[in-house]
Parts: structure tokens; C-alpha cells; sequence
């Protein structure tokens, strides 16, 4: 639906600078080759990122559990730590980033990336692991806020000055984080033919040609980018609850997709008698953000409101959760039993493909002058500890006896709720 900088209505609204008047075309799309250097740089940086990373994150824990000989649980609490070490911590690179700006940020995090990927590759013992992983961890909270929030902040300038709307930038830094996503373990699975250690140096390897073309193409200083000289921005965060509300619902969103991890694989056992096809759905969704996030996102931006994207977003994801509670105590399994989690993993990323970057692009109109990093960042460890609670109660759901329908049920309701407390446009 095409719009005009004077209209405010939920139903025409294009998120902007306050007061500030937009030039949005409803039709363009975001291309790469039509984005300011800076822009096309810190897309590819999550190409790149995730590339590196998805390389050796798959093939963690069989190495932890076969090679270094640890038990289950305690490969479960080092593929805890990384997450606490990483998401919980994602307010911490905000912070800095808003600080010092995002070329030492950025260069730090790779130089942490590079040191704990090689320190994991020769680890062999459980303090040295746990030491490796933390310092991966630690390096994604660096760079990641620092390099999403200067992507959010470039794309409120993308639009401004009429190149279209913010979400499409947000929905092709999306696209590039899913085919790094979808090449690393292809990358990794290759050189796990020679041994784990081989994975994890090319991993390295990865991080130490974003390190040196980072040195070299990222500017001293970002124009128009202010570095916070007081303190206080916590507290401000803290007392937002507009932001607050979107951290919910995004939150929500993610403990939804954490399960891919969690219901799913226990659901294609069930059905299937084994968990081999897990491989090929979250292939299919891998797939699906790849080829049909920007076309969704156009779609979306020319039909809907940001809100009413993001709980058209959270209904699909709903829905997902429902077909397989209502199709669960018939029992299926084979073929036919795993069509229902197929579903779900369809529902499920369509409703990502909605929600995910507009509540990205939403964030720079909640987040206090200056502390758009804080604020990015704030958005995943807030979000995560939503997903550390979550999980857990969905782990005593499915543990607890109930009847087969229950948990999934229970799970559908999560992103109905969300939708009801997601923040509205004021006017």
C-alpha cells in the first residue's frame, strides 16, 4: 500500500525518524548493489560471520561428547555457556559500540573469534574447551549488536533519503545470515573428513579475512554516528516499556523457532522412528528465508503495518503450533506422521520471515538518541532470557505426561499472547 509522509495511521505507517518527513516507495526493492558501500560491507559481514561460525557450531557436540569424552549433560552446559556467553551479553557490545563506535567493536570481536576458534581446535581438556567456547561467545557479543545496530541506523538514512522502506535492508541482511547459515555446515562437513581440528582452523581462517578487510574498508568514524559520552542508558532501557513490550513479542518469536531444537526433533522421532529427516526440514527453512524472505517482505511492506506485519507473523506461527497439537493423538507416523511437522516448520518460517525484520527496523524509533546499540543489543539478551525461561517450562511440558496435544497447544498460545502486548504506533 503506498503512503505519504503526512499520513500516521497504523494502517499507512512506514517506521521513520520522529518528525522527520519519508520519501518511501512502496514498489522498490533493497538490491545490494543499490546500498551505500557501508551498507553492502556490513551485509556481507553476516554473510561472512555465519559462514565461519555454522562451519564448526554443528559439529560441537559429537566432537565434545566422542572426542574429548565428555558426558551429555556436560556438553549441554558448554552449548549453554556459548549461548549465555553470547546472547546474555549482547547488551554489553551494544553498550560499547554506542561507546566507542563500531570499528574496535567489530576488531575486537573478530580477534576473540579467531583466538577461540583456534584454542577450541587444540582443546582437550574441560577447562580449556569451556575457555574456547566462551571466548566464540564473547566474540559474537562484540560484533554482532555492534554490527546489526549500525545496520538498522544506515537503513533509517537508506530510507530518508527515499530509498525505500528500512525493513527490505532488514530482510536482506536476514537473507545473508541464512546462506551463511545454509553454507558453513556444508563447508564444515567437508573438512570433517580430516578431523575436527580442520574445521575449527578454517573457521578461524574465515574470521581472519573479515578481520583484514574489515581493518582496511571500515571507516575510523561512521558519519552521523554520535558516541555516548554519559551514562544512564540502562536506565532509561529499563523504564521504556514500548521497547520493553517489542522484546516480549520478540521473545516470543524466538522461543517459537528455539524449538526447532526442542519439540520438533522429539515429534520426528516419534513419527519417523528416527531423527534423520530433521536434517532435510531445517534444510527446507534454510531454503525458504533464502528464496522468499525479500519477495515476503515487499509483500508484506506494501500490504500491512509494521504491527499488523509482525501479528500476521506471530498467527502463522500459531498455526503452526496448532496443526500439530490437533494432529498429534491420531498418531500418524511414517510419511504421513511427519507432514504435520512440516507444516509447522513452514508455518513457522513464514511467520519468522514476518516478524524478524520489522521488529529489527522497529527498534531504532524506540531507542533513546545515541543508544541504538544498547538497544539492539538489549533486544537479544532480553529476548534470550525469555527463551532460557521458555524452554525450560516447554521441557517440563513435554516431560510432565500430559495428554499428546497439550504442550503444543500450550506453545500456540505463547505467540497469540505476544501479539497482544506488542506496542502501537503512537500517533
Amino acid at each position: 500500500m503506498p503512503s505519504t509522509s503526512t499520513e500516521q495511521s497504523e494502517q499507512s505507517w512506514r517506521p521513520g525518524r520522529p518528525g522527520r518527513p519519508l520519501r518511501v516507495s512502496g514498489r522498490r526493492t533493497a538490491r545490494l548493489s543499490a546500498l551505500s558501500p557501508l551498507l553492502r560491507l556490513l551485509i556481507l559481514t553476516q554473510l561472512a560471520f555465519n559462514v565461519g561460525f555454522f562451519a564448526v557450531l554443528p559439529f560441537l557436540s559429537e566432537h565434545l561428547a566422542q572426542s574429548v569424552g565428555m558426558a551429555g549433560w556436560l556438553v549441554g552446559f558448554v552449548l549453554g555457556l556459548r549461548t549465555f556467553s553470547q546472547q546474555g551479553l549482547f547488551v554489553v557490545g551494544g553498550a560499547l559500540a554506542d561507546r566507542y563506535g563500531i570499528r574496535p567493536v567489530v576488531l575486537a570481536g573478530c580477534v576473540l573469534r579467531i583466538a577461540g576458534f583456534g584454542w577450541l581446535a587444540f582443546a582437550e581438556r574441560t577447562w580449556a574447551v569451556i575457555g574456547a567456547v566462551l571466548l566464540i561467545g564473547f566474540a559474537a557479543a562484540l560484533f554482532s549488536p555492534a554490527v546489526e545496530s549500525e545496520v538498522a541506523r544506515q537503513a533509517v538514512e537508506w530510507e530518508a533519503a527515499g530509498g525505500g522502506d528500512r525493513t527490505r535492508v532488514l530482510a536482506l541482511f536476514t537473507v545473508a545470515g541464512q546462506a551463511g547459515a545454509f553454507v558453513g555446515p556444508l563447508l564444515g562437513a567437508l573438512l570433517l573428513a580430516v578431523d575436527f581440528r580442520t574445521v575449527c582452523l578454517a573457521g578461524a581462517g574465515v574470521f581472519v579475512l573479515v578481520l583484514a578487510g574489515h581493518a582496511r574498508l571500515l571507516p575510523q568514524r561512521v558519519p552521523g554516528r554520535a558516541q555516548v559520552r554519559v551514562k544512564g542508558g540502562a536506565r532509561l532501557l529499563l523504564r521504556n516499556r514500548r521497547f520493553l513490550a517489542l522484546c516480549c513479542a520478540y521473545g516470543a518469536y524466538l522461543l517459537a523457532y528455539n524449538q526447532l531444537y526442542l519439540a520438533l526433533p522429539a515429534e520426528v522421532e516419534r513419527a519417523a522412528g528416527s531423527q534423520a529427516p530433521l536434517a532435510w526440514l531445517f534444510a527446507l527453512s534454510s531454503l525458504l528465508v533464502v528464496s522468499a524472505q525479500l519477495p515476503v517482505t515487499r509483500w508484506a511492506g506494501e500490504r500491512l503495518a509494521p504491527r499488523r506485519s509482525m501479528v500476521a507473523g506471530l498467527a502463522l506461527i500459531a498455526v503452526g503450533f496448532a496443526l500439530v497439537g490437533l494432529a498429534r493423538p491420531a498418531g500418524w507416523t511414517g510419511t504421513g506422521g511427519l507432514l504435520p511437522a512440516a507444516g509447522f516448520v513452514v508455518l513457522l518460517t513464514l511467520g519468522q520471515m514476518l516478524v524478524a525484520p520489522v521488529a529489527r527496523a522497529w527498534v531504532p524509533d524506540l531507542a533513546e538518541e545515541g543508544r541504538l546499540g544498547l538497544y539492539t543489543g538489549a533486544l537479544a539478551s532480553v529476548s534470550g532470557l525469555i527463551v532460557l525461561a521458555g524452554s525450560s517450562a516447554t521441557g517440563l511440558l513435554l516431560d510432565t505426561g500430559l495428554p499428546v496435544a497439550a504442550p503444543w497447544l500450550a506453545l500456540a498460545a505463547v505467540p497469540v499472547v505476544a501479539a497482544a502486548v506488542l506496542p502501537r504506533r503512537k500517533r
